[in-house]
């Protein structure tokens, strides 16, 4: 009789483990992403269901930027986040508990300087003396910085001002500003509202931005299966692109409201690879520098080591070969 209720009590307390088990399992993820082309494998991963085929409750919080994506992660708003590489670099100093997970697509023209004609701008020796807007602290002002060096234009040649990215199309129209460094699909937006206008200058592999999925270390030993699910939704999403493109065009431009043109455009200019590689950690790196240099870290903050913003185990569990960055 002893080992009869013996057995049922074990049998169940194994029952309410997985009742529990499954229930945190069960339990909503909520990502931060960021509303542009970048984000494409988030809109096929949840637009084909893959999320909710991983059995995942997962729910998408849009946002104008990675800046202000990033910012709900590190208020604890959301257990994930897309946002590009220097945003990381710049939180780290203050949040060193940061993790990439993987790069969700990379592009050197994801971020274009649009300038106006009558503002005399024809060539980027013109854009001397003029007054150039961004937005702070993200990688388009990383973009600007590597662009004007890259043409011989020091910073005190130029006159700088910074505002909110949903306002920088409409500065440009109002002649409050002669150029403006801004990324997709905000920069095609401005070029619109000029029309004619409108001066898209040459843009140079100056910089090439990782865009990523990023969570915290807290999250990743807490939700680590259901992380593991994300991941697999992601590949599939990849898949999906690769294999079906003209499907994929079209998904983006319903997304971000676009004619079919302008999402094939976008879409060329990124590379949708899931993957964590060294050029990731060799741009983290010199972003780094660049944070301390231009005030966005004390002057005397020890550079975090950027393979340590890097969390691969879950993506190499998944695609073994996408994972090149050493760990």
């Amino acid at each position: 009789m002893s080992f009869f209720f013996t057995h049922r009590f074990r049998c169940l307390t194994s029952l309410l483990v997985v009742w529990a088990s499954s229930n945190a399992m069960a339990a909503p993820l909520n990502l931060a992403v960021s509303n542009g082309p970048v984000s494409l494998l988030v809109y096929a991963a949840e637009g084909n269901g893959y999320f909710k085929n991983e059995g995942l409750d997962l729910h998408l919080v849009e946002c104008s930027s990675g800046r202000s994506c990033l910012k709900l992660l590190t208020d604890g708003a959301v257990d994930l986040a897309t946002a590009a590489d220097l945003v990381v670099a710049i939180n780290s100093f203050v949040r060193p508990d940061l993790a990439i997970l993987g790069t969700l697509s990379a592009s050197s023209h994801q971020i274009k300087l649009i300038a106006r004609r009558s503002a005399g701008i024809a060539s980027p020796e013109q854009m001397r003396g003029k007054r150039l807007a961004t937005v702070q602290g993200t990688s388009a002002q990383y973009f600007l910085d590597s662009w004007l060096l890259f043409q011989g234009i020091e910073g005190r040649m130029v006159q700088h001002l910074y505002l909110p990215p949903d306002e920088l199309g409409a500065a440009l129209q109002r002649k409050h500003v002669d150029a403006v460094a801004i990324w997709e699909p905000l920069a095609s937006k401005a070029v619109k509202l000029l029309g004619e206008d409108a001066f898209a200058l040459p843009n140079p592999r100056v910089y090439t931005q990782h865009f990523n999925l990023v969570s915290t270390q807290g999250v990743v030993a807490a939700r680590r299966p259901d992380l593991m699910k994300v991941m697999r939704a992601l590949a599939r999403a990849q898949q999906f692109i690769r294999e079906q493109p003209d499907a994929a065009i079209q998904m983006l431009a319903r997304r971000l409201n676009l004619d079919t043109a302008a999402a094939v455009t976008q879409m060329k200019e990124q590379d949708y690879r899931l993957r964590l590689d060294q050029s990731l950690v060799s741009t983290l790196s010199s972003q780094l520098r660049w944070a301390v240099r231009e005030g966005h870290a004390k002057g005397d903050a020890e550079l975090p080591n950027p393979l340590r913003m890097i969390e691969p185990a879950l993506l190499r569990e998944v695609a073994p070969s996408a994972v090149d960055a050493i760990k």
